[in-house]
Protein backbone atom coordinates (compact mmCIF):
# COMPACT_ATOMS: atom_id res chain seq x y z
CA UNK A 1 0.00 0.00 0.00
CA UNK A 2 1.44 3.35 -1.19
CA UNK A 3 1.28 5.95 2.36
CA UNK A 4 2.19 9.18 2.20
CA UNK A 5 3.26 10.30 5.78
CA UNK A 6 3.11 14.12 6.38
CA UNK A 7 5.30 15.66 9.08
CA UNK A 8 7.21 12.50 8.98
CA UNK A 9 10.46 14.84 10.91
CA UNK A 10 8.05 15.95 13.65
CA UNK A 11 7.88 14.56 16.79
CA UNK A 12 4.99 12.25 16.63
CA UNK A 13 6.02 11.30 12.83
CA UNK A 14 9.46 10.49 13.86
CA UNK A 15 8.10 7.69 15.82
CA UNK A 16 5.89 6.44 13.19
CA UNK A 17 8.52 6.92 10.65
CA UNK A 18 10.32 4.94 13.02
CA UNK A 19 7.34 1.86 12.98
CA UNK A 20 7.19 1.91 8.79
CA UNK A 21 10.82 1.76 8.27
CA UNK A 22 10.27 -1.31 9.78
CA UNK A 23 7.09 -2.79 8.18
CA UNK A 24 7.88 -3.71 4.49
CA UNK A 25 3.73 -4.16 3.35
CA UNK A 26 3.98 -0.56 2.88
CA UNK A 27 5.48 2.28 0.47
CA UNK A 28 6.15 4.74 2.34
CA UNK A 29 7.09 8.43 0.74
CA UNK A 30 8.11 10.89 3.83
CA UNK A 31 7.08 14.78 3.51
CA UNK A 32 8.77 17.28 6.02
CA UNK A 33 9.86 20.81 5.37
CA UNK A 34 11.60 22.41 8.61
CA UNK A 35 15.28 22.03 8.67
CA UNK A 36 15.17 20.61 12.05
CA UNK A 37 12.51 17.89 10.95
CA UNK A 38 14.94 17.01 7.70
CA UNK A 39 17.89 16.84 10.31
CA UNK A 40 16.16 13.92 11.90
CA UNK A 41 15.08 12.25 8.86
CA UNK A 42 18.58 12.59 7.14
CA UNK A 43 19.87 10.64 10.52
CA UNK A 44 17.44 7.70 9.53
CA UNK A 45 18.77 7.86 6.18
CA UNK A 46 15.79 9.47 4.52
CA UNK A 47 15.31 12.38 2.02
CA UNK A 48 11.77 13.74 2.05
CA UNK A 49 9.94 13.86 -0.87
CA UNK A 50 8.39 16.75 -2.22
CA UNK A 51 4.60 17.61 -0.86
CA UNK A 52 2.96 17.37 -4.39
CA UNK A 53 4.88 14.04 -5.51
CA UNK A 54 4.33 12.70 -2.49
CA UNK A 55 0.62 13.18 -2.41
CA UNK A 56 -0.02 12.36 -5.71
CA UNK A 57 1.50 9.05 -5.30
CA UNK A 58 -0.75 7.94 -1.96
CA UNK A 59 -3.12 5.24 -1.52
CA UNK A 60 -3.32 6.77 2.32
CA UNK A 61 -2.05 10.42 3.72
CA UNK A 62 -1.02 10.71 7.49
CA UNK A 63 -0.98 13.54 8.91
CA UNK A 64 1.86 13.92 11.63
CA UNK A 65 1.11 17.59 12.27
CA UNK A 66 -0.46 19.87 14.74
CA UNK A 67 -4.44 19.98 14.97
CA UNK A 68 -4.00 24.08 14.50
CA UNK A 69 -2.56 23.45 10.92
CA UNK A 70 -4.71 20.21 9.64
CA UNK A 71 -7.41 22.82 8.24
CA UNK A 72 -5.16 24.55 5.86
CA UNK A 73 -2.49 21.42 5.16
CA UNK A 74 -5.67 19.94 3.84
CA UNK A 75 -7.44 22.34 1.98
CA UNK A 76 -3.59 22.30 0.49
CA UNK A 77 -3.43 18.29 -0.58
CA UNK A 78 -6.68 17.65 -1.15
CA UNK A 79 -7.96 18.82 -4.30
CA UNK A 80 -4.51 16.84 -5.44
CA UNK A 81 -5.91 13.67 -3.72
CA UNK A 82 -6.77 10.83 -6.14
CA UNK A 83 -10.27 9.22 -5.37
CA UNK A 84 -10.60 7.19 -2.86
CA UNK A 85 -7.53 8.14 -1.45
CA UNK A 86 -7.51 7.44 2.56
CA UNK A 87 -6.74 10.99 4.71
CA UNK A 88 -5.45 9.87 8.42
CA UNK A 89 -5.34 11.93 11.46
CA UNK A 90 -3.93 10.79 14.68
CA UNK A 91 -6.79 13.17 16.58
CA UNK A 92 -10.12 13.64 15.87
CA UNK A 93 -10.59 18.00 17.18
CA UNK A 94 -10.04 19.10 13.44
CA UNK A 95 -12.54 16.36 12.27
CA UNK A 96 -15.05 17.22 14.71
CA UNK A 97 -14.63 20.43 14.57
CA UNK A 98 -15.02 20.40 10.71
CA UNK A 99 -11.83 22.05 10.11
CA UNK A 100 -11.02 19.51 7.77
CA UNK A 101 -11.21 20.07 3.37
CA UNK A 102 -13.84 17.45 2.79
CA UNK A 103 -14.16 15.38 -0.97
CA UNK A 104 -16.65 13.19 -0.68
CA UNK A 105 -15.05 10.56 -2.71
CA UNK A 106 -11.68 10.35 -0.30
CA UNK A 107 -11.73 8.48 2.67
CA UNK A 108 -11.49 9.96 6.25
CA UNK A 109 -10.15 8.00 9.13
CA UNK A 110 -8.87 9.14 12.75
CA UNK A 111 -6.44 6.87 15.01
CA UNK A 112 -5.19 7.55 18.36
CA UNK A 113 -3.19 5.89 20.88
CA UNK A 114 -4.55 4.80 24.36
CA UNK A 115 -0.73 5.07 25.64
CA UNK A 116 0.74 1.88 27.80
CA UNK A 117 -1.53 0.81 30.20
CA UNK A 118 -1.47 1.98 33.71
CA UNK A 119 -1.74 -1.97 34.82
CA UNK A 120 0.45 -4.28 32.56
CA UNK A 121 2.68 -6.94 32.48
CA UNK A 122 5.72 -5.43 30.97
CA UNK A 123 9.00 -6.87 31.79
CA UNK A 124 11.44 -5.10 29.70
CA UNK A 125 13.18 -1.84 31.22
CA UNK A 126 12.77 -0.32 28.18
CA UNK A 127 9.27 -1.35 27.60
CA UNK A 128 8.90 -0.14 31.03
CA UNK A 129 9.82 3.40 30.55
CA UNK A 130 8.23 4.14 26.95
CA UNK A 131 5.43 6.43 28.16
CA UNK A 132 3.65 7.40 25.21
CA UNK A 133 3.67 3.79 23.70
CA UNK A 134 5.05 3.11 19.91
CA UNK A 135 8.05 1.91 20.57
CA UNK A 136 8.84 -0.88 23.20
CA UNK A 137 5.64 -0.73 24.95
CA UNK A 138 2.42 -2.47 24.14
CA UNK A 139 -0.77 -0.24 23.46
CA UNK A 140 -4.08 -0.51 22.97
CA UNK A 141 -5.70 2.21 20.23
CA UNK A 142 -9.09 3.50 19.31
CA UNK A 143 -10.32 4.20 15.13
CA UNK A 144 -12.47 5.81 13.91
CA UNK A 145 -13.76 5.76 10.54
CA UNK A 146 -15.10 9.68 10.36
CA UNK A 147 -16.22 9.36 6.48
CA UNK A 148 -15.78 6.84 3.58
CA UNK A 149 -17.43 3.42 2.94
CA UNK A 150 -17.38 0.72 5.41
CA UNK A 151 -15.20 -1.23 3.74
CA UNK A 152 -12.11 1.56 3.95
CA UNK A 153 -12.30 0.56 7.91
CA UNK A 154 -10.13 -2.35 8.31
CA UNK A 155 -7.37 -0.98 5.96
CA UNK A 156 -7.59 2.36 8.28
CA UNK A 157 -6.91 0.25 11.46
CA UNK A 158 -4.09 -1.83 9.71
CA UNK A 159 -2.29 1.05 9.40
CA UNK A 160 -2.97 2.22 12.57
CA UNK A 161 -2.08 -0.75 13.98
CA UNK A 162 1.56 -0.10 12.15
CA UNK A 163 2.33 3.59 12.83
CA UNK A 164 1.59 2.86 16.72
CA UNK A 165 2.81 -0.96 17.06
CA UNK A 166 3.23 -3.07 19.47
CA UNK A 167 -0.66 -2.98 19.41
CA UNK A 168 -3.29 -5.17 21.75
CA UNK A 169 -6.30 -3.87 21.34
CA UNK A 170 -8.04 -1.65 18.35
CA UNK A 171 -11.09 -0.23 19.74
CA UNK A 172 -13.87 1.13 17.29
CA UNK A 173 -15.82 4.24 18.39
CA UNK A 174 -17.27 7.25 16.41
CA UNK A 175 -15.87 10.94 15.83
CA UNK A 176 -17.65 12.23 18.64
CA UNK A 177 -17.02 9.21 20.78
CA UNK A 178 -13.24 10.09 20.27
CA UNK A 179 -13.44 13.68 21.38
CA UNK A 180 -15.34 12.73 24.42
CA UNK A 181 -12.08 10.35 24.92
CA UNK A 182 -9.40 13.77 24.19
CA UNK A 183 -9.86 16.10 24.99
CA UNK A 184 -13.06 15.47 27.21
CA UNK A 185 -12.08 12.66 29.41
CA UNK A 186 -8.39 12.75 29.58
CA UNK A 187 -6.73 16.41 28.87
CA UNK A 188 -9.86 18.53 30.46
CA UNK A 189 -10.87 15.96 33.14
CA UNK A 190 -8.03 14.25 34.64
CA UNK A 191 -5.16 16.20 33.37
CA UNK A 192 -6.59 18.96 35.15
CA UNK A 193 -7.33 16.37 37.96
CA UNK A 194 -3.33 15.13 37.62
CA UNK A 195 -2.09 19.30 37.72
CA UNK A 196 -3.99 19.71 40.96
CA UNK A 197 -1.83 16.46 42.24
CA UNK A 198 0.91 18.01 41.54
CA UNK A 199 0.37 21.56 42.86
CA UNK A 200 -0.84 19.28 46.54
CA UNK A 201 2.54 17.38 46.14
CA UNK A 202 4.62 20.51 46.01
CA UNK A 203 2.11 22.46 48.92
CA UNK A 204 3.13 19.22 51.01
CA UNK A 205 6.91 19.69 50.18
CA UNK A 206 7.02 22.44 50.89
CA UNK A 207 5.79 21.61 54.29
CA UNK A 208 8.77 20.11 54.68
CA UNK A 209 8.18 16.21 53.80
CA UNK A 210 10.93 14.67 52.11
CA UNK A 211 10.39 15.23 48.28
CA UNK A 212 11.25 11.58 47.10
CA UNK A 213 8.56 10.28 50.45
CA UNK A 214 5.71 11.93 48.93
CA UNK A 215 6.44 11.30 45.33
CA UNK A 216 6.85 7.75 46.16
CA UNK A 217 3.82 8.06 48.54
CA UNK A 218 1.64 9.81 46.03
CA UNK A 219 2.24 7.48 43.22
CA UNK A 220 1.67 4.03 44.71
CA UNK A 221 -1.71 5.66 46.22
CA UNK A 222 -2.24 6.61 43.01
CA UNK A 223 -2.36 2.90 41.82
CA UNK A 224 -4.02 1.86 44.55
CA UNK A 225 -6.86 4.06 44.88
CA UNK A 226 -7.26 3.84 41.08
CA UNK A 227 -7.91 -0.20 41.25
CA UNK A 228 -9.96 0.12 44.29
CA UNK A 229 -12.37 2.86 42.36
CA UNK A 230 -12.29 1.11 39.23
CA UNK A 231 -12.95 -2.14 40.57
CA UNK A 232 -9.69 -3.57 39.65
CA UNK A 233 -8.66 -4.44 42.94
CA UNK A 234 -11.61 -5.95 44.36
CA UNK A 235 -11.35 -4.16 47.54
CA UNK A 236 -13.52 -1.27 48.11
CA UNK A 237 -11.62 2.04 49.86
CA UNK A 238 -11.92 2.49 53.20
CA UNK A 239 -15.02 3.88 54.95
CA UNK A 240 -12.11 6.60 56.07
CA UNK A 241 -11.17 7.50 52.27
CA UNK A 242 -14.57 7.58 51.34
CA UNK A 243 -15.33 10.55 53.76
CA UNK A 244 -12.17 12.28 52.69
CA UNK A 245 -13.17 12.17 49.04
CA UNK A 246 -16.76 13.38 49.84
CA UNK A 247 -15.84 15.76 51.40
CA UNK A 248 -13.02 17.07 48.94
CA UNK A 249 -15.37 16.86 46.13
CA UNK A 250 -17.46 19.56 47.88
CA UNK A 251 -14.62 21.97 48.36
CA UNK A 252 -12.81 21.63 44.90
CA UNK A 253 -15.30 20.96 42.76
CA UNK A 254 -18.32 22.95 41.50
CA UNK A 255 -21.52 20.43 41.65
CA UNK A 256 -22.35 20.83 37.86
CA UNK A 257 -18.72 20.01 36.64
CA UNK A 258 -20.07 17.13 34.29
CA UNK A 259 -22.67 19.31 32.69
CA UNK A 260 -20.04 21.64 31.71
CA UNK A 261 -16.41 20.04 30.91
CA UNK A 262 -18.48 16.90 29.50
CA UNK A 263 -21.29 17.84 27.56
CA UNK A 264 -21.74 17.77 23.83
CA UNK A 265 -21.63 21.39 23.45
CA UNK A 266 -18.68 21.93 25.65
CA UNK A 267 -16.41 19.90 24.04
CA UNK A 268 -17.68 20.96 20.17
CA UNK A 269 -16.37 24.67 21.94
CA UNK A 270 -13.16 22.80 23.00
CA UNK A 271 -12.29 21.14 19.75
CA UNK A 272 -12.62 23.93 17.76
CA UNK A 273 -10.75 25.81 19.84
CA UNK A 274 -7.83 23.27 19.72
CA UNK A 275 -8.55 23.26 15.94
CA UNK A 276 -8.44 27.27 15.64
CA UNK A 277 -12.35 27.30 13.95
CA UNK A 278 -14.97 29.06 14.89
CA UNK A 279 -17.26 27.16 17.11
CA UNK A 280 -20.43 26.20 15.96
Amino acid sequence: MKITLMGAGGKMGCRITDNLMKNDAFDVRYVEVSPAGIERLARRGLTPTPQDEAVHHAEAVILAVPDALLGQITHDIVPMLRPRTMVITLDPAAAYAGALARRDDLTYFIAHPCHPPLFNDETDPAARTDWFGGVHARQHIVCALHHGPEEDYANGERIARAIYAPVMNAYRVTTEQMALLEPALVETTVGTCIAVMKEAYDEVVRRGVPAEAAFEFLSGHVRTIFASVFGVSGFPLSDGANYAIAQAKRAMLQPDWKDKLLSVESVKRSVAEIAHVPAT
